[in-house]
C-alpha cells in the first residue's frame, strides 16, 4: 500500500552498481507452481506472478514493528524474501517512502535491493520489481520522477524496474507526474507505469493520457479486501476491467485481522489497534470463524482462504505483506487452487454486513 490510515496519522514525510534484474521470468524458468500462476500487468509485457509480496513493513518504525527496527527483524524480512523466492513468488512491491526519513529505521528499497543482491550471488533469480513515486507538495513537473526513480535505483542497486507507480495524486501537478511515466516508459528506465489510490475519474484521465503516447497503464494498486471493498463500489475494479488494467490489491488480508490472529482480547499492536478495535474485532468474528470453517474444507488456512477469494475476482493481483518466511510461505498456499463459486458468493454476503474500516482519503477525489 502506501501510507497508514484510519483514526491514526498518515505519514506523507516519510550509483547505480549495474546489477540489473529482468523484468519477465523466462519461459523456460522452472518454478514449483509453475507458468500457470503468472499474468502480465495490463497491457505490458511484464509478467508476475498472481500474488504477490508487498514490502510496506519492511524498515518501518511509524505503522509496523512496534516502532522499532532490529537485526533480528531484519533477518526475518530476508527470510521471506527467500522463502517467497523459493515458493515461486517472483513478484515484490516497495516504495521511496517505505521505512524512509521519520517514518523508518532504513528504506524498504534499500533492503529488497540488498536481498536481491545476495541472492543473486548465490543463484540467478527472476525479481520483478515495482516501485513507487510520492507525489509531494514540493515536486514539480515530469522532471521530478525521473529524479525520484534514479534515487530509487540507487537505493534498489538496479538500473531498471519492471513497474513504476504514482504512489498517490498529488495536489497539483499530476498531468506532469503522468507525462514523466511515459518519459521513464520511453527512456528505458523501466518496463511498465501505473498509479496508486487513483478513482476511477483520475484512473480514466491517466490512462487517456499515456494512450496517446502509446503507452499502456498497466495498474492500479488500490486498498481492496473481502471487508473493504470500495473499488467495487466507486468504479474503479469495472474500470480497470473494462480498460485492462490489473488491480493491485494492497492491504488484502486487512493488515491481519481476517487471518483469525487478531481477537476481541487481542487486537493487533501500534496503530492499527486503532482501526481494528476490540469493538470491530468482535462483529468480524462471525466471518472469521465462516472463512476458516470453508478453509478446512479445502485444506486451506483462513489467510489462503481470503487471498484465494481476491485472485477470484479475476484481474487482482494481492500483494500481502511479509514479514518473516512463514508469512510468505503460507502466502504462497493461496495460488494453485480456487475457491467455488458459492463459497466466493457466501463470503461476500456474510462480509457485506460489515461496517468496513476507513481507507486512503484520496482514493475517493
Amino acid at each position: 500500500m502506501a501510507l497508514q490510515v484510519g483514526g491514526t496519522s498518515f505519514g506523507l514525510f516519510h550509483r547505480n552498481s549495474g546489477l540489473r534484474i529482468r523484468a519477465v521470468a523466462s519461459e523456460s524458468a522452472t518454478t514449483s507452481r509453475g507458468e500457470e500462476n503468472k499474468v502480465k500487468l495490463g497491457g505490458s509485457e511484464v509478467k508476475v506472478t498472481k500474488l504477490g509480496i508487498g514490502a510496506w513493513a519492511w524498515g518501518d518504525t511509524s505503522y509496523w514493528n512496534d516502532f522499532q527496527w532490529d537485526d533480528r527483524k531484519l533477518k526475518a524480512a530476508k527470510e521471506a524474501f527467500d522463502a517467497s523466492i523459493d515458493g515461486g513468488i517472483n513478484f515484490f512491491d516497495t516504495a521511496e517512502v517505505y521505512g524512509a526519513g521519520i517514518t523508518g529505521a532504513i528504506c524498504s528499497e534499500t533492503l529488497l535491493g540488498r536481498f536481491i543482491k545476495e541472492r543473486q550471488n548465490k543463484d540467478q533469480v527472476e525479481v520483478a520489481v515495482a516501485t513507487k513515486f510520492a507525489a509531494l507538495p514540493w515536486r514539480f513537473g515530469r522532471g521530478s520522477v525521473l529524479s525520484a526513480l534514479k534515487d530509487s535505483f540507487s537505493r534498489l542497486g538496479l538500473s531498471s524496474v519492471d513497474l513504476y507507480q504514482l504512489h498517490w495524486p498529488g495536489i497539483w501537478g499530476n498531468e506532469g507526474y503522468i507525462d514523466g511515466l511515459g518519459d521513464a516508459v520511453e527512456q528505458g528506465l523501466v518496463k511498465a507505469v501505473g498509479v496508486s489510490n487513483y478513482s476511477e475519474k483520475r484512473l480514466r484521465d491517466a490512462y487517456d493520457q499515456l494512450k496517446k503516447r502509446g503507452i499502456p497503464l498497466a495498474s492500479n494498486q488500490v486498498n481492496y479486501s473481502l471487508i473493504y471493498r470500495n473499488p467495487e463500489d466507486n468504479g474503479v475494479k469495472a474500470a480497470c476491467d473494462e480498460l485492462g488494467i490489473t488491480l493491485i490489491a494492497y492491504s488484502p488480508i486487512a493488515q491481519g485481522a481476517l487471518t483469525g490472529k487478531y481477537t476481541p482480547v487481542n487486537p493487533p499492536t501500534g496503530p492499527r489497534g486503532l482501526i481494528y478495535t476490540p469493538e470491530f474485532l468482535a462483529k468480524l468474528q462471525p466471518l472469521v470463524s465462516r472463512i476458516k470453517e470453508i478453509g478446512e474444507n479445502y485444506g486451506k488456512t483462513p489467510t489462503q482462504v481470503v487471498l484465494n477469494w481476491l485472485i477470484c475476482q479475476d484481474n487482482v493481483v494481492p500483494i500481502p505483506g511479509a514479514k518473516n518466511a512463514e508469512q510468505a510461505t503460507e502466502f504462497i498456499g493461496a495460488l494453485g487452487w480456487s475457491l467455488a463459486d458459492r463459497d466466493v458468493e457466501e463470503l461476500r454476503s456474510l462480509a457485506s454486513q460489515i461496517r468496513p474500516v476507513i481507507g486512503f482519503p484520496v482514493e475517493k477525489l
